[in-house]
C-alpha cells in the first residue's frame, strides 16, 4: 500500500505526561502512517485552559521526541487557533445551522440531559452555541478496526456544544475544523472517542468538509479495567528508557514481537518495526494486560 495523500495525525491533550495508552495510539496512529506512505502529524488539543497541566505540553512533546516519533510538519496548538474556529460558527450561525443556547446544565438535567429544544427560564449574559442535530440525524460509518457504526445522533446525543458557556471552544468544533484545515484523511485514536465520530461527521458535513477515514485503537486498561489514564497505574513513561515502553505498545497492537527484540536503539528499531508492521494484526478489543511476562515495566517512578 502506498498513499502519499495518507495524512494521519496524534492530538494529545495536555491533562499530564505521556502515559502508556496515550503512546499505544501515539504508535498505532504512526505505524498506519508510515504504511501508507503517508504524513504523520502532531497537534495538541490544549483547547480546554482549565484542564491544561503547566509543563504538559512541552513534556508531552519531548517524550514523543524520545520515542522517535516526530511530527512531519509544524506542532499545531489549539490555543493558537481562535480565528479559525470563529470563523466556522459564524457561518453555521449564519447559515443557521447552529444557535445560541442559554440552558443550564440543571435546566437540562431535568429534562434528560440532552437537548432537543432550549428550556432556559431566562437569558444567561454568556450563552453556549450548539449544532442543531434534527430529528433523522442518523450516521453511519465503517471504521477501519470496529467495523460498521451507527448512531442516532439526535435521539442519543442531541443539539452538540460547540462553544461552551464559559467561552472556551468545544472539543467537537476544534478537532473537525482542525483535521480539515490540515487535510486528515485518516483519524487513528483511541475507542474511547468511537462515540464522537458520529457528531463530528455531522459537523463536517454542515461545514462542507470532507470526512477522513476513521480506525479506533483498542484501549489500554489497568489491572482496574479502568481505562489506563484514569487509573492509578497511568505512570508515565521513562524518557531515558523508552524503548520497552515502545516494545509493549507493539504487542499491545498485535505485531509479531520477534520484530525489533534484539535492537537497542529507538531509530532502528522504529525502521524495523515499520517495514513489519501488519494492519491485518490489530485487534479490536480493548487491552486489559499492562505488562508482558517477564519484562520489566517501562515506567518512571
Amino acid at each position: 500500500m502506498s498513499d502519499p495523500s495518507y495524512c494521519g495525525r496524534f492530538a494529545p491533550s495536555p491533562t499530564g505526561p505521556l502515559h502508556p495508552g496515550s503512546l499505544l495510539a501515539a504508535l498505532g496512529s504512526w505505524l498506519l502512517a508510515r504504511h501508507a506512505g503517508g504524513r504523520w502529524l502532531v497537534r495538541v488539543e490544549d483547547v480546554d485552559p482549565p484542564r491544561t497541566v503547566p509543563g504538559a505540553v512541552s513534556g508531552q512533546l519531548a517524550m514523543l521526541a524520545a520515542c522517535g516519533l516526530i511530527s512531519d510538519g509544524p506542532v499545531v496548538h489549539q490555543s493558537q487557533r481562535d480565528a479559525l474556529y470563529e470563523a466556522a460558527l459564524e457561518r453555521l450561525l449564519r447559515e443557521d445551522k447552529a444557535f445560541v443556547c442559554h440552558c443550564s446544565r440543571s435546566e437540562l438535567a431535568a429534562q434528560g440531559g440532552i437537548h432537543h429544544r432550549c428550556v432556559a427560564r431566562a437569558e444567561r449574559a454568556h450563552p453556549a452555541v450548539r449544532l442543531r442535530v434534527p430529528p433523522g440525524s442518523v450516521v453511519r460509518f465503517d471504521d477501519g478496526l470496529q467495523g460498521t457504526i451507527v448512531q442516532d445522533v439526535h435521539a442519543e446525543v442531541g443539539d452538540v456544544v460547540l462553544r461552551r458557556a464559559d467561552g472556551y471552544w468545544a472539543y467537537q468544533l476544534a478537532v473537525v475544523v482542525d483535521d480539515g484545515a490540515q487535510q486528515v484523511t485518516d483519524v487513528v485514536r483511541g475507542a474511547d472517542l468511537l462515540d464522537s465520530t458520529p457528531r463530528q461527521i455531522l459537523l463536517q458535513q454542515a461545514l462542507g468538509l470532507p470526512t477522513p477515514r476513521y480506525l479506533h485503537l483498542p484501549l489500554l486498561l489497568g489491572p482496574d479495567g479502568r481505562k489506563l489514564s484514569k487509573s492509578e497505574a497511568a505512570r508515565p513513561i521513562d524518557p531515558a528508557r523508552p524503548l520497552p515502553a515502545l516494545r509493549q505498545a507493539w504487542r499491545q497492537l498485535g505485531q509479531d514481537p520477534t520484530i525489533g527484540a534484539t535492537v537497542d536503539e529507538v531509530d532502528l528499531w522504529l525502521r524495523q518495526a515499520a517495514a513489519g508492521f501488519d494492519p491485518a494484526r490489530l485487534p479490536p478489543g480493548d487491552i486489559s494486560t499492562l505488562h508482558a511476562a517477564g519484562e520489566a515495566a517501562p515506567f518512571a517512578r
